[in-house]
């Protein structure tokens, strides 16, 4: 039987990869992002897979009940739900910040999650099957300068995660939160407000995750037996380690 995924920002990135990986699998899939030009070049490519499109904006509860209701039949019974969409803004320190970065952290990977997850999940209840499946980021362990809201709103998916899994306790339905560290895609281009060189460095000299290596795990996630839970997977590049406390210094 043919199971459906849905991705939110499937546009490029993590969310992409998916995408073109799951298709490539035989699966149904619903994919959402704010750019409309971006999910029909999307669709176009991954024919001849089954696949709805759907440009709306997850920070918007209204946009995501029209979008639920406007789902056609066939792509209703969600199996997989990817809460992809999410950002970072930023990397100053939390005196000299923009505030409406961080309201737009918050609205993105913190209300923009709860509002899909609270509109998918009874389905799956009802039905006692589906996967959640959330994407974290080791940001919200482990903190940096400049990580601040970001780090504190996967801080957030983090938890929210593991108090979804003890909510569905007993119902069928599965929960994952997958944390990656260092990946190269768009995330530092959107991070620096478009400025490729920034971008660049931040990858400079390094081997990081690509977007499909993430999708490779989200994958293998949702295909274990629907006995195996996985709870959480955090992955780094091998480059990439946990750095030593900071201690400051009189001089």
């Amino acid at each position: 039987m043919t199971r459906t995924l849905l991705v939110t920002g499937a546009t490029s990135g993590f969310g992409r990869a998916c995408a073109e990986l799951f298709a490539a699998r035989g699966w149904r899939l619903v994919l959402t992002g704010r750019r409309g030009d971006r999910l029909a070049e999307l669709q176009r490519q991954l024919a001849p897979a089954e696949v709805y499109t759907a440009s709306f904006d997850v920070r918007r509860r209204d946009e995501v009940e029209a979008m639920y209701a406007a789902l056609p039949e066939g792509f209703r019974d969600i199996d997989v739900l990817l809460n992809n969409a999410g950002l970072a803004l930023g990397l100053a320190a939390a005196h000299e910040t923009d505030l409406d970065q961080w309201e737009t952290m918050v609205d993105t990977n913190i209300k923009g999650l709860l509002y899909m997850t609270r509109r998918f999940l009874p389905d799956m209840v009802r039905r006692r099957c589906g996967h959640i499946v959330n994407i974290g980021s080791v940001a919200g362990s482990w903190p940096y300068p400049g990580g601040n809201t970001y780090g504190a709103t996967k801080a957030f998916v983090q938890q929210f995660s593991r108090n979804l899994r003890a909510d569905v306790h007993g119902t069928g339905v599965r929960v994952t939160n997958i944390e990656p560290g260092l990946a190269e895609s768009e995330f530092s281009l959107v991070r620096f407000d478009g400025d490729s060189d920034k971008a660049a460095k931040v990858y400079e000299g390094t081997e990081p995750l690509t977007p499909a290596d993430i999708a490779e795990i989200v994958l293998w996630t949702v295909e274990r037996p629907a006995h195996v839970n996985i709870n959480c997977v955090e992955v780094m590049p091998t480059c990439q380690s946990w750095a030593s406390l900071a201690v400051a210094r009189k001089s």
